[in-house]
């Protein structure tokens, strides 16, 4: 029993396929595949149910899951033991970043806290969308991410930061349209949303589902901080933070819809097992005196 087998056992758990598990670990299929059926042949009882594209967990699969995330737990926390024995921190930080502008997140004074307070550590962000991230983040790929959520999943650490609302932006050229017609108006007029697992798009999707409706998307971007170009442009409708809508509205770009927001909170979430080690600990830290 390998403890590489043991975390290919928990992501493939955690994400339900063979394929993203690959992804999150930086592996190939196969290799992710012969990890899982070595630990089976090891252990002796079959962890997954294999059908239909997705691998569910047996029963045996079910009862030996936590004992698996308490086993990369400690590893994680013998390593950072062993880290902070050698002396001051070093080494990498992976932290992930949904589609939202540099000054929202802040992460320019996050990057001078660490190089302030973890000069020997290096600090690398990747921009994905919110579902993405997770994955990355519970498979250890991502140290820890910042993420935009209503309700965020219970399998991370999460440290809320501040709250955040969302409204809908029109161009102004499609004023006269939506002064005749509510959400079935609203829902036909043309949209600029994000990417699937984006946090607009979850967002979006919600907002409209709610009234029984699906939005008529035009154009699907994967850069969600810059929506608001769209509409400025007069070429689609979009769901913008609540203060750049309003700032937009103020400059006469746009026209903000009154009856509908949604509400959310910005996180920053690490892995469970993860929350003892210290170079994320370091970075949680950087991440709560930025946000103080």
């Amino acid at each position: 029993m390998e403890l590489h087998q043991i975390r290919a056992f928990v992501t493939v758990a955690r994400v339900g396929n063979v394929t993203k598990a690959a992804d999150v670990l930086c592996v190939t299929q196969p290799a992710v595949t012969g990890q899982i059926k070595g630990l089976e042949s090891s252990l002796g009882v079959a962890l997954f149910d294999r059908g239909g594209g997705r691998m569910s967990l047996t029963r045996a699969g079910e009862k030996l899951l936590p004992q698996a995330e308490t086993l990369l737990a400690a590893a994680s926390e013998l390593r950072g033991l062993a880290r902070s024995m050698q002396g001051e921190l070093s080494g990498r930080l992976d932290l992930g970043l949904p589609g939202e502008t540099s000054d929202f997140l802040r992460t320019g004074a996050l990057a001078l806290a660490v190089q302030r307070d973890l000069p020997l550590v290096e600090l690398h962000t990747h921009t994905q969308a919110v579902g993405q991230l997770l994955d990355q983040v519970r498979g250890g790929a991502l140290s820890g991410a910042f993420a935009i959520a209503a309700h965020p999943p219970r399998n991370l650490h999460w440290l809320a930061l501040r709250s955040v609302s969302y409204r809908i932006a029109f161009p102004t050229r499609l004023a006269g349209e939506m002064q005749r017609g509510g959400w079935r108006v609203l829902a036909g007029l043309p949209w600029v949303d994000g990417v699937a697992d984006s946090h607009v798009h979850l967002m979006l999707r919600q907002l409209f589902e709610q009234q029984g409706l699906a939005p008529n998307v035009v154009v699907r971007s994967e850069d969600t901080s810059a929506l608001e170009t769209f509409v400025r442009a007069g070429s689609a409708c979009a769901l913008l933070r609540e203060e750049v809508a309003l700032a937009g509205v103020e400059r006469g770009d746009w026209v903000v819809w009154g009856h509908a927001r949604v509400d959310a909170r910005l996180y920053f979430c690490s892995a469970v097992e993860r929350v003892g080690d210290p170079l994320v600990v370091a970075l949680s830290s950087a991440v709560q005196s930025v946000w103080a």
